[in-house]
Order: structure tokens, then C-alpha cells, then sequence
């Protein structure tokens, strides 16, 4: 048994499929510890220039630690299918408010589509404990 037949038995049990809001979605359900590609930095919109510094910072930040996506083309829910479909497990949209207000991000997992409010200073520890268990 070689690692192509590996490789191909992971890929196809995380395969999944579900339905969210209506819409069927396709995606890779890779444990977090496990995907190659563990966050993906999305700035909300790509010509605010304050916004693409604060996301390209946060970027750079995480990708210390963690192999990180940056993707900053197509509406937001594009984006978030398109991470979902690589297995991506967690996606970090820095908005307005992250600038403007409260210096917080949004992270969304892939699993849940659940999303919750972080201060920047603590996506690293949020993420380490999400993906590292501790």
C-alpha cells in the first residue's frame, strides 16, 4: 500500500456534504489538526487600504505559526465556499469595525458555520487552542 492510496482513503472520508440555508454545500471536513491549510485571512473588501493593512498584518502574524490562505476576490460567502471546499477549517474576515471599533475579527468554522467575534490579540491563542487543543 503506497501514500497515493493514503492520501486518497483521507481525502475521501473527509469528503462531506450538507445544506446550509437552503443551498447544498460541498466541502472537506478535515480535522483542524490535520488540514493542510489550517485559517484563511479574507479582508472584507480589497480597496479600503487601512482594512487590507490590518488583514495583511493579522496575515503575517498567524502565518508565523499556521499555513494561512489570504484571499481577498469575490463576495464574502464566495470565499467562504471556496475555503470550505479545500477544507480550510477556520476563515477570519477583518471588517470596518476591526479598524473603526472594536479591533475584533470574525471567525467563522467551516463545520458549524458558526461565527464569533475575537479581539485581534487573541486569534493566535483562539486558533492554537482550536487546532492544537491547548
Amino acid at each position: 500500500m503506497g501514500v497515493d492510496r493514503l492520501v486518497l482513503a483521507l481525502i475521501c472520508s473527509a469528503y462531506a456534504e450538507d445544506e446550509v440555508g437552503g443551498e447544498k454545500r460541498t466541502f472537506l471536513k478535515f480535522d483542524p489538526s490535520i488540514a493542510p491549510v489550517k485559517a484563511a485571512i479574507l479582508p472584507l473588501v480589497k480597496n479600503k487600504e487601512p482594512l487590507v493593512k490590518a488583514a495583511r498584518e493579522l496575515f503575517e502574524s498567524v502565518q508565523k505559526r499556521y499555513n494561512v490562505q489570504w484571499d481577498a476576490t469575490g463576495a464574502i460567502g464566495r470565499r467562504y465556499r471556496r475555503a470550505d471546499e479545500v477544507g480550510i477549517p477556520y476563515c477570519i474576515t477583518v471588517d470596518f469595525d476591526t479598524i473603526e471599533k472594536d479591533n475584533a475579527v470574525t471567525i467563522r468554522d467551516r463545520d458549524t458555520t458558526e461565527q464569533v467575534r475575537i479581539p485581534v490579540d487573541e486569534v493566535m491563542s483562539y486558533l492554537s487552542e482550536k487546532i492544537d487543543g491547548f
